[in-house]
């Protein structure tokens, strides 16, 4: 007798999670410019699919129009594949719809892949600085200072890009882009998959239903529908070199394949 309830509450809850969600995420861009110019400023290739892919796909739906860059400041050398792996991250940013001519990869070497190295930040500042500029770019995206995964060379880049922009400002610099960084969750809802993108979805619903409008401090959220998913799914599977047992499990169970919510990163005055 529960079978017709258990199919209804199914099909309910896959027509709620089959289109995707957003909320308040104009934050992201600077309404000022036309279009927008959006730089993701990544540390390896798969950290664009692995984390950063609901905010991709939202922003190529956006009825701004933002134009989006990728910049990976390594090629993700450390067991010696490199060349393989840069080759890997072309098909991912094919599949996530980030144009050929938009998309950069680094070779520094004093910026390589190395999960006990913290990067630089004077040196990923020049770095990023001729790609900020030539290309006007108004909104940085990158990872916070726990860096998702507590990996240095992730949460070394929100500093690098930060002093970057300090540096523009102090210097009057006529375009000076806004920093924001990804949201790191406790690690519980970090694993939670599929069940975080329903309780981001009621989250935002009753947000939006308590506010005409979001707060200054209400968070940019983007949450994946089933589709984006399906091709967040496909872009990782492009980096075959990376795929062992455990990252099935991260795509089963990760947060991030799901929802990315955004937060201003603050540069402190010295």
């Amino acid at each position: 007798m529960l079978f017709p309830y258990l199919l209804a509450a199914l099909s309910l809850l896959l027509s709620v999670l089959y289109k995707p969600s957003e909320f308040n995420t104009n934050a992201l861009l600077e309404q000022t410019a036309s279009p927008p110019r959006v730089l993701l400023l990544t540390a390896h290739p798969d950290d664009e699919c692995f984390f950063f892919a609901p905010t991709i796909l939202a922003l190529r739906r956006s009825s701004s129009s933002p134009e989006i860059f990728s910049l990976c400041l390594s090629s993700g050398n450390a067991d010696g594949i490199g060349e393989r792996r840069k080759g890997e991250l072309v098909r991912s940013l094919d599949i996530l719809g980030v144009e050929k001519d938009k998309r950069w990869i680094i070779e520094h070497p004093q910026l390589q892949d190395n999960i006990t190295q913290q990067w630089d930040a004077e040196i990923i500042a020049e770095v990023l600085r001729p790609f900020v500029i030539e290309h006007h770019i108004t909104s940085v995206l990158t990872f916070d200072i726990k860096g998702i995964s507590l990996h240095p060379n992730h949460f070394s880049l929100p500093l690098g890009a930060s002093r970057l922009i300090k540096s523009l400002s102090s210097s009057s610099h006529t375009s000076v882009p806004r920093l924001f960084s990804l949201v790191t969750v406790p690690v519980l809802p970090k694993y939670t998959g599929l069940p975080s993108a329903v309780l981001a979805r009621l989250g935002v619903i009753s947000e939006a239903f308590l506010a005409f409008e979001p707060s200054v401090d209400s968070l940019p959220v983007f949450i994946s529908g089933i589709p984006d998913y399906l091709t967040t799914a496909r872009a990782i599977l492009a980096h075959d070199s990376q795929m062992a047992w455990f990252r099935y499990l991260y795509m089963t169970f990760s947060r991030y394949m799901w929802v990315n919510e955004w937060i201003e990163f603050k540069t402190q005055e010295s």
